[in-house]
Parts: structure tokens; C-alpha cells; sequence
């Protein structure tokens, strides 16, 4: 058996970061193990370590940087007693500037048509992305602040229109600057909704 590589002084979550950086920049077809690895401070076979293939540095980079969202997110939402302001963050969080994060999501999804463990991946953070808007929806409801839509249809309408638009951000359509693609994700919330959150916003 041949030995394991001697690991530098580099973490997993400096890896990941590593690797979310250079894809976004080069694309996951011309990244490389050496490219990460410069990108990290640490060596090919530290990386090696850890992952497999640059699927796999995909699937971890994306998910990793997912994970700080919800985090993120979750905080800001416990702060935030409104259901509306609840809703206006994450459309302000899902259509902003500098979106990097949709760079990973489009190599994801390409690959998610023939590879069956990135499209087991991309449901999965879909739907975590999906019941996020609809628990605001019936937290919304709840408090009278929303009409009666069904909260999971209108999760994937929502986060299917902020996906598109993110993508369109990413790719610097001008005709969807992140202001514009808030200001149509907000006027479809509230048709749905029976609710007022553009001046929320």
C-alpha cells in the first residue's frame, strides 16, 4: 500500500474555499488539482486528500458555501419578527450583487444532467431552498401578514424566478441589474401573496 500524502498545514474549509474561487473564476472544465492547491497555500496531493475528482470539489465547494447562507440567513431571520421583512431578505439575498455563488450553481447544474450524484445534490440543496421560502410563507399566514397561497407552490415559483434572474445577474445581462431583479421578485410576491413589500424592501 502506498503511503498517504504528507497534509501541509491547510484545513477543509480553506480547501473548499479554494476551490469555490477557482471554479467560479475558470470553470470546473479548466480548473485544476494545482490550480486549488496554488489558490490555498498547500500542495496537489493535500488536495488529493480530501477529494477524489473535480466533481466532488464541485459538490463540496457548493455546498460548503450554501451551508454559510443558511447560517447566515437564519440569523438575520430570527432577528426579524416580520414576516414580510423575512421574505424581502431573502429576495434581497437571492438576487444581489455579486452573486458569485450562481458561477457554481450553472456548473452545476450542466453536470446535474448526466451525473447522478450531482443531480441527487442539486435536488437537495433545491429543496432546502424551497421549504426556506415556504416556512416564511405559513410563518407569513400565521400571522395574517400573507393571503392564503399554497406555501410550497409559491416556494417553488419564487425560487425558481430567483434562480433565473441570479443567473442572468451572473452573466451581467444589463437588462437585470440585481435592483431590477428584486423589484420583479417582490411585485410577484405580493400578486401572490395579497401583500405589500416593495416598500418594505
Amino acid at each position: 500500500m502506498s503511503p498517504r500524502p504528507r497534509l501541509d498545514h491547510v484545513r477543509r474549509p480553506e480547501l473548499l474555499a479554494a476551490a469555490a474561487a477557482v471554479i467560479r473564476q475558470r470553470g470546473l472544465e479548466n480548473a485544476r488539482v494545482a490550480d486549488v492547491a496554488d489558490e490555498a497555500g498547500t500542495s496537489a496531493p493535500s488536495v488529493l486528500y480530501y477529494f477524489a475528482s473535480k466533481a466532488e470539489l464541485l459538490k463540496e465547494a457548493l455546498t460548503s458555501a450554501e451551508e454559510r447562507y443558511y447560517e447566515e440567513l437564519e440569523r438575520e431571520l430570527i432577528e426579524t419578527e416580520s414576516a414580510r421583512e423575512r421574505l424581502v431578505k431573502i429576495v434581497g439575498g437571492g438576487a444581489s450583487e455579486g452573486d458569485y455563488d450562481a458561477a457554481l450553481w450553472m456548473e452545476l447544474w450542466a453536470r446535474a444532467l448526466r451525473d447522478p450524484e450531482l443531480a441527487a445534490t442539486r435536488a437537495e440543496l433545491d429543496d432546502r431552498w424551497r421549504r426556506t421560502i415556504a416556512e416564511v410563507v405559513r410563518y407569513g399566514q400565521e400571522r395574517e401578514e400573507f393571503g392564503p397561497a399554497q406555501p410550497d407552490v409559491f416556494a417553488l415559483l419564487l425560487g425558481s424566478l430567483l434562480d433565473g434572474l441570479a443567473v442572468q445577474i451572473a452573466l451581467g445581462d444589463a437588462e437585470v441589474t440585481p435592483a431590477r431583479a428584486q423589484e420583479l421578485s417582490l411585485a410577484l410576491a405580493e400578486r401572490e401573496l395579497n401583500c405589500e413589500l416593495r416598500a418594505a424592501a
